[in-house]
């Protein structure tokens, strides 16, 4: 190459870079001063006109997109301005997804703190009108029902996973994954009903158990295992199980060894996950396991409260005074978010402790 041609080439790609060179860039400050000459303008605005928090918060967000937009277009290039604008608005969405859980703890916070203290947990409603009592016999059913539903459960859908990823073929794993799919999207009621119905052939139509309950939230519970874990098990390299093979590990053993163990993290979610699905649920358990005002060990003999129904019965059908009532139902749906919250971290310990090693 000459160096005529070869000078002609460097000064055609500086043309083109030059254009890039010479945009600029906004400032740091720049995208908060916009942020906040937009909430001042839409707030001068809309006190002239009528003031509303939402309108303001909407139709700032709305004037800081279009000024950033269009300044960062004249300063930085469309290219630029349209990252911008794309980062506002999925910034903006998951602004508005959070809105509703953040209102939802501040309000079950602030109304369950009335009652949260030494005598909810240590006390049930038995002889109990009006102030006083507790949901330790709500705590105790929650616990024992949603325990054996989760060890029936977690099993069932971990093998099943196992033989949908690992064993199935054919027409039999075809209808296991369109059982487990129709399974998904089952009403809670219906599989209260489900659970009422199988009981009743065998203890007649009155029976209230607390395992009825729990044989309905594995019901429930079952199709989000199997899902969860099955799609963990997919992700996991084949790479990992043909060198498991290639050492002679049988297939059973490479299974329990590498391939369980490699996504032991994801399967820990998924069963939270699960756990979280139905530790809430409250139609199937008021229809299975009733609700009583004192403490039931024995989830084979006689009715059971739970949180969800004690929170339930306590905010629509209150006595005289109601606000203690309300009172413990808050408190109930306040405990119940705990729980909720320690199996998520006992989740997150449980994959950290069995995750594979890295080093």
């Amino acid at each position: 190459m000459s160096i005529e041609t070869e000078r002609g080439l460097q000064e055609s790609v500086a043309d083109v870079e030059s254009p890039l060179r010479m945009r600029g860039e906004l400032p740091r400050w720049a995208p908060w001063a916009l942020l906040v000459g937009s909430f001042v303008v839409v707030g001068g605005v809309l006190a002239a006109t009528g003031f509303s928090v939402p309108l303001l918060v909407v139709l700032s967000a709305v004037l800081y997109a279009v000024a950033t937009y269009v300044l960062s277009t004249v300063v930085e290039g469309r290219r630029k301005a349209t990252d911008r604008l794309v980062t506002i608005v999925v910034t903006s969405a998951f602004l508005v997804a959070l809105t509703p859980l953040v209102s939802v703890v501040i309000t079950v916070v602030g109304n369950g703190l009335a009652r949260f203290d030494a005598e909810f947990f240590n006390s049930s409603m038995r002889g109990i009108v009006g102030e006083g009592g507790g949901g330790y016999h709500a705590i105790i059913g929650t616990l024992l029902i949603t325990g054996l539903a989760a060890v029936m459960s977690i099993p069932i859908g971990l093998l099943t996973a196992v033989y949908l990823v690992e064993y199935g073929k054919g027409r039999l794993a075809r209808a296991i994954t369109f059982f487990v799919d129709v399974m998904t999207g089952i009403p809670s009621i219906v599989a209260g009903l489900f659970a009422f119905a199988l009981f009743a052939l065998f203890f007649g139509p009155g029976v209230r158990l607390g395992f009825a309950g729990s044989v309905a939230l594995s019901v429930l519970m079952i199709p989000v295992v199997v899902r969860s874990t099955e799609e963990m098990l997919k992700i996991v390299p084949n790479e990992l199980r043909e060198a498991a093979y290639a050492l002679g590990t049988p297939k059973w053993r490479t299974i329990v060894k590498v391939v369980i163990p490699t996504s032991i993290a994801g399967i820990a979610s998924g069963v939270t996950l699960a756990i979280a699905r139905v530790i809430g649920e409250t139609a199937p358990l008021l229809i299975v396991a009733g609700l009583t005002t004192g403490v039931n060990f024995n989830p084979f003999d006689g009715r059971m409260a739970t949180l969800p129904v004690f929170a339930y019965i306590s905010y629509a059908a209150p006595g005289v005074p109601r606000e203690p009532y309300l009172d413990r139902a808050w408190t109930a749906a306040l405990v119940l978010i705990i729980i909720v919250l320690v199996l998520n971290l006992v989740a997150r310990l449980v994959a950290r402790l069995f995750a594979p090693k890295t080093r």
